[in-house]
């Protein structure tokens, strides 16, 4: 019996590690339910509800094929540990998982039971992240490489008379509700419904639309949380993409519209979805340390707990920050960069210390994906040594992306009274006391006086001596290769042209503004 253990990658189809078993004999799908896992931090009741509903789904395609998948609750060891007393097993399957520290010290008591019983555990890449990695040169190429191999078929599988079991509730596994009301739907037909819809309807304005968080909410491709879990495959998505690539090129110019350029910026973003998650592959620290430790110390190890809450609530007196933190609470999902504002608001004007708004914004991000979350969360928080320091105006900001009003007054009705030319700015307007301190907070910081002290505090340890070797470092280990990427830490860098920025801003994860 081959026993392919599902984690982060809920379907059959381009499921290489359930091919391979098929191939050998035998089969039994698993999914373990681990309450130790479902109570770190960083984990929250709106992904219980989208791997749920995922679960549902894969148990019932496995079903299809042959052999429901067998779901069971406790600790991976102690559920293998029965299987091997009603099977012969010959060999645990499963993929590959960039995860948290919770799960990678999970898997090292996984391995040491298979080593302890003379079985062979076979991890199969499932994104492009390269385990073990020697040198980041050629990766954009390996990662090419992997996403144009075939994708693995569902294989048909011989039924197993063995209890399949069921998916628990959030109450079960002692989750806290989590009202998140306007989730995304988990499952595989969801998943392959964002995917058509996006490259076929939604997305041709994604190269503009994405900064918008309301106009990126229905032309970004919202793919995110599927990818996040696995109930679409990365490579399922790149080679739609690129067929549909191909199919705009075959057509006349004037019907292509503007979906190439879209298509073209879209494509470049799967990369970074890679990108991200082989930093934290190579360097599992970061989830918890600067990745430059010149930045120890910087910031206080414990947060202003009413800081803290002000900002995870979307009380701080600025509107649009605030908007988004209650938007996000309410979605489960925020366009890249007001995600982008929010952590670097956060870090910034707030001087609130990464880790712990890393972990609000981890159990509020449906698509929690440990790999691109903590390494997006050090650089928004400007303590990598390698990236731009970007230190967002959340009024400006407010202004550029929504310049309507219309999100803003969405997600903060308190300030209907306030006429749109300050509604980015509320303290100004003529009627602020009849709103500030009253049904919406006064502003907890001077966005422009906080933005300078931290741009000092910052810019004083870039300035150390040894500043540059360290950062030369984690730019040659983590640092893309592409054309025209800077090295950041490097004193001298040439003048980029327009379309080396747009590549940097693309591989870097985001603009530079």
């Amino acid at each position: 019996m081959n026993i392919v253990w599902f984690k982060r990658d809920l379907r059959t189809q381009d499921h290489a590690a359930l091919a391979h078993a098929a191939e050998r004999g035998s089969v039994l799908p698993l999914y373990v339910v681990e309450p130790e896992l479902w109570a770190q931090p960083d984990l929250a009741g709106r992904h219980w509800d989208f791997v749920a509903e995922s679960l549902t789904e894969l148990q019932a395609d496995l079903a299809d094929i042959g052999q429901p998948l067998i779901i069971r609750v406790g600790k991976i060891t102690d559920v293998l540990e029965v299987l091997s007393d009603v099977f012969e097993i010959t060999a645990l399957w499963s993929h590959e998982e960039t995860g948290n520290a919770w799960s990678y010290a999970r898997d090292r008591c996984v391995r040491a039971w298979c080593h302890d019983r003379g079985l062979s555990w076979h991890e199969v890449p499932n994104h492009g992240v390269i385990r073990r990695l020697s040198s980041r040169d050629g990766w954009a190429k390996a990662w090419d490489r992997q996403m144009a191999q075939a994708q693995a078929k569902p294989p048909a599988l011989a039924p197993v008379d063995y209890e399949a079991g069921r998916v628990p509730s959030a109450r079960d596994l002692d989750v806290a509700p989590d009202r998140c009301l306007e989730r995304q739907e988990g499952g595989r037909a969801a998943g392959l419904q964002r995917l058509e819809s996006f490259l076929h309807k939604r997305g041709e304005g994604y190269r503009a639309d994405m900064s918008s968080p309301l106009l990126g909410a229905t032309s970004c491709s919202r793919l995110s949380p599927h990818l996040a879990w696995g109930t679409v495959s990365m490579r399922e998505v790149a080679q739609a993409t690129w067929a549909r690539q191909r199919a705009l090129k075959s057509m006349p110019k004037a019907d292509q519209g503007k979906w190439r350029g879209a298509l073209n910026s879209f494509n470049g973003r799967l990369h970074w979805h890679c990108h991200f998650m082989q930093k934290l592959e190579d360097e599992p620290r970061l989830e918890f340390e600067n990745l430059h430790r010149a930045y120890d110390g910087m910031r206080p190890r414990e947060p202003d707990a009413l800081r803290l809450v002000a900002w995870a609530n979307g009380e701080t007196g600025l509107p649009f920050l605030d908007a988004c933190m209650r938007s996000l609470r309410a979605t489960g999902w925020l366009n890249f960069r007001m995600r982008a504002m929010v952590m670097a608001t956060a870090s910034y004007h707030l001087w609130l210390p990464w880790r712990a708004t890393g972990l609000h914004l981890a159990r509020m991000f449906t698509d929690y994906e440990p790999g691109i979350h903590w390494s997006q969360t050090q650089m928004q928080s400007g303590t990598t040594g390698i990236n731009t320091v970007r230190i967002y105006n959340p009024v400006k900001q407010g202004h550029d992306q929504d310049p309507t009003g219309a999100f803003t007054r969405r997600w903060v009705p308190e300030l209907a009274v306030i006429p749109d030319k300050y509604l980015q700015e509320p303290w100004r307007a003529e009627t602020a006391n009849d709103v500030l301190g009253k049904t919406y907070p006064d502003r907890i910081v001077d966005h422009v006086v906080a933005a300078r002290e931290a741009r000092d505090k910052v810019w004083a340890v870039r300035r150390g001596g040894s500043f540059h070797d360290e950062a030369s470092a984690i730019q040659s280990k983590h640092g893309s290769r592409k054309s025209g990427i800077p090295n950041r830490g490097q004193r001298g860098r040439k003048r980029l042209s327009s379309k080396q920025n747009d590549q940097m801003r693309l591989d870097l994860g985001g603009d530079a503004t």
